[in-house]
């Protein structure tokens, strides 16, 4: 923390938690940067948090009165990309001080073509949003100082709702040793910032890496459990002590050992001796006070090596050496993710996660694990080439997250990544021809894949053959070419993949096209000076709300009796065959009930679901759910895909219009609401597509989570046998629930999917209903007598506007 942070605390009679702020490493930079949740997990007490967000938020205003204006910088051709092509915001002396924008070298330049602009893209739009968000703000200021009229406030709640954030999830699953930190490491073009794993030290957190947008510094925002999480855990500890040495037999399975595993990194050996109270005493977490706060450790390096050393205890796993005094403590037992920021070119809204396959027997990171699965827009399965086709782990990884990346996510893309392309047999670096040949070998690599998943015909149902590519990459050769040429490691096509992500859902245009609309607005309300002079425009615009809304209901009204009949199909299904779906679970076939019943046990410990270190997870409430789900799988795929082109309803939302354009034909002096309208439709079909994207969710996995909730108190009633008879016991006890329940359970998770539909489909037409005729009546129906001039504001917006439209076209 530097002397600047140390005296403004002072200053604001906060000086108590000057030490929150250093162990944080909250410097000038980072100050600026605080947004509310930061502030949240940096002062805990209500009133002085309350006091420093509104001195906080005074500084950051001086900041950017006093701020130099940026320059406003488009891509140029490559043979000038030394020159720079600026438009400035200047004060005027002919408007009281209005800022102009001269447009003049920036309309003049064409556009980059798309391959010169990859990892680097998005700071020139950065500049160009940034550059409207003041102009917006000044405008904000300007209704402010106006009357409060029913416009003003909608105008000023239209203006705060300008601000987006969304981020594009890449998903990165492997086994140890594939060669994911390595990859991330290419992409990022840093050779040592994730440490690459073997077998003995591997990746054991989630780790997200993405852009640091607030300086440049190599950072690590670290995550904990709570002190909550990791007591539930100690107290097996202490169910394991307390049992007989039979007991103690039975219960050394995969969860044992994996706690185990935990508490020697963290404690070393001496947790065998100490009761789970003793193990939260708080000599143990001195260098971590944050996990004790519940607050995020911050560590913040010059270099991406010297975060790498840094990082090791907190996300790889060890084994400890030595007695007490050697004793290192690892605290990725304690982590729940960790984010890492680099100071590159990367882009702004691209997140890499690399991923545990199976999820975490821990319930939080095993909750966050689901959601960032659930949430990501592409998946990358990585396996080593030589053995990318045959290994049986990858397809498994596939398989077990297909449901929540598919028709439970919004999993656009699955590519299959095999690394380590340069290694070839038989070959030496010398070779003339060994380019050529590992290219040849790569080809045949990537059919032999491509076969195999053309096989798996269950995933199939929640993906298209589109959505499938196999990359052949080298990280090794990227990085340090010897044989390959760039192009040829295919490091660069990923890294064009995530460019092409990141400008998919262009921010800096939709914010730019959301402030065009608003300003037309705000000036086409200043030149009407009498109301109710618009009624034709208003009924026609009323009529065809109404149709296009008929329409969409429509459309949900089949999808609903489409749902329901599938569904009442899968229901039959599950109930004449679910028993023997739970035998295949209780009585596998080639395993013995001595060496299955630890595995069985750990199955109904955990709610139905066992997440071995290694080999394939057993999921039971899968297994009973999956004759409701294959029943939807394709109709609700083509109703709500992932694929942006197709939109949801069979694309009802997209097709819907106002028809503005030719209205603004007919209409000439109401053009400029007319303007606004369309970019509010615009809008709302965004707002109203993320919010399906969202409720699709719930609706899909509403059905296995119905089957869990129905579930839980069986197992909860099996899992607390022990001794003599206890795999009879538990066999016949989950055996009796699903027989008894068989025939309400599949008709309640049914009703529950279905329950869901229907609140979405009144929330959609709600929400358009509601919103479409706010702003028509705002726009055209009230009278404005106070209201701003922003005729220089929107001259210069409509010319941005303009330009970016050109460009990304």
């Amino acid at each position: 923390m530097d002397d600047f942070v140390c005296k403004i605390l002072n200053d604001w009679g906060l000086s108590e938690w000057i030490e929150t702020f250093r162990e944080q490493g909250v410097d000038k930079k980072y100050l600026l940067c605080l947004e509310d949740q930061d502030v949240e997990e940096l002062i805990s007490k209500v009133g002085p948090r309350a006091h420093f967000r509104k001195k906080l938020r005074l500084l950051k205003e001086e900041q950017n009165r006093n701020e130099d204006t940026l320059p406003l910088s488009l891509p140029v051709e490559q043979e000038q990309k030394n020159t720079t092509v600026q438009a400035e915001v200047q004060p005027s002396t002919s408007d009281g001080g209005k800022r102009k924008l001269d447009l003049e070298e920036f309309n003049r330049r064409e556009p980059t073509p798309k391959r010169f602009r990859r990892m680097s893209a998005s700071l020139p739009e950065l500049r160009i949003q940034s550059e409207v968000k003041k102009v917006m703000k000044q405008v904000l200021d300007k209704l402010h100082n106006n009357e409060n009229t029913k416009l003003n406030s909608f105008l000023r709640d239209k203006i705060k709702d300008l601000e987006t954030d969304r981020r594009e999830l890449v998903g990165v699953f492997g086994k140890t040793g594939a060669g994911k930190t390595s990859l991330i490491n290419a992409l990022i073009d840093e050779r040592k910032l994730l440490p690459s794993g073997d077998v003995d030290a591997c990746t054991s957190v989630m780790i997200k890496v993405e852009a640091n947008m607030c300086n440049k510094k190599y950072e690590a925002h670290i995550e904990f459990i709570t002190k909550e999480e990791w007591k539930d855990e100690l107290w097996s500890v202490s169910q394991f002590q307390e049992n007989t040495e039979d007991q103690k037999k039975e219960d050394e399975d995969d969860d044992y050992q994996d706690l185990a595993e935990k508490l020697s990194a963290l404690y070393g050996e001496e947790w065998k001796q100490k009761s789970s109270k003793q193990l939260m005493d708080p000599k143990y977490f001195k260098k971590i006070p944050q996990f004790l706060q519940s607050t995020v450790k911050i560590l913040s390096c010059e270099t991406a090596k010297e975060l790498s050393a840094r990082l090791i205890k907190y996300t790889r796993t060890e084994t400890n050496h030595g007695g007490e005094e050697g004793m290192k403590r690892w605290y990725w037992p304690l982590v729940k993710c960790v984010t890492v920021k680099v100071p590159h070119d990367f882009p702004q809204h691209i997140t890499l996660v690399d991923l545990p396959g199976n999820g975490d027997r821990n319930k939080s990171r095993d909750t966050m694990w689901k959601g960032i699965v659930g949430n990501c827009s592409a998946v990358w399965i990585v396996t080593e080439i030589n053995r990318a086709a045959s290994e049986k782990e990858s397809w498994e990884i596939l398989n077990n997250v297909s449901s929540r990346i598919g028709n439970g996510g919004e999993c656009r893309y699955i590519h299959f990544i095999c690394t380590k392309s340069d290694d070839i047999e038989d070959s030496t670096d010398h070779s003339a021809d060994l380019q050529a040949e590992i290219i040849r070998r790569n080809i045949k690599v990537k059919e032999a894949v491509r076969k195999e998943f053309n096989k798996l015909h269950k995933i199939k149902k929640h993906f298209s053959d589109d959505s499938f590519k196999v990359y052949t990459v080298s990280s090794k050769e990227f990085l340090k070419p010897k044989v390959l040429d760039p192009e040829n490691t295919e490091i660069p096509e990923l890294q064009d993949f995530l460019q092409n992500l990141n400008d998919s859902h262009s921010e800096t245009v939709n914010y730019v096209s959301g402030a065009h609309g608003i300003l037309s607005l705000i000036h086409g309300a200043s030149l009407k000076k009498h109301p109710g002079k618009h009624t034709e425009v208003c009924e026609k615009l009323e009529r065809n709300i109404a149709l296009q809304l008929d329409r969409v209901q429509k459309a949900m009204e089949r999808t609903f009796q489409v749902f329901e009949k599938c569904l009442c199909e899968g229901v039959e299904r599950s109930k004449s065959l679910c028993e023997n779906k739970l035998n295949n679970v209780l009585r596998p076939r080639g395993k013995s009930g001595s060496s299955y019943h630890s595995t069985l046990k750990s199955v109904f410990k955990n709610g139905g679901v066992h997440k071995p270190q290694k080999g394939k997870q057993i999921n039971l409430n899968m297994k009973l759910t999956s004759f409701l789900t294959d029943s939807i799988d394709e109709e609700f795929r083509k109703t709500f895909p992932n694929e942006r082109k197709c939109g949801s309803f069979n694309g009802v939302i997209d097709k819907f219009s106002l028809d503005t354009e030719s209205l603004k034909e007919e209409y000439k002096d109401v053009e400029l609401q007319l303007i606004f309208l369309k970019t509010e439709e615009e809008k709302l079909k965004k707002k109203l597509n993320k919010r399906i994207r969202y409720q699709k969710k719930i609706m899909y996995n509403s059905l296995i989570k119905t089957i869990e909730e129905t579930m839980q108190k069986c197992y909860k009633t099996a899992a607390g046998y022990s001794g003599p008879g206890m795999l009879k016991k538990m066999k016949k006890t989950v055996s009796r629930h699903v027989h008894e329940s068989k025939d309400t359970m599949f008709a309640k998770a049914k009703s529950v999917m279905l329950n869901h539909l229907l609140s979405l489909r009144v929330e959609i037409l709600k929400t358009m209903n509601h919103t479409l005729n706010n702003s028509m009546d705002l726009s055209l129906r009230t009278y404005a007598p106070s209201i701003p001039d922003v005729s220089t504001e929107l001259e210069m917006v409509k010319k941005i506007y303009s330009k970016l439209n050109n460009w990304s076209n």
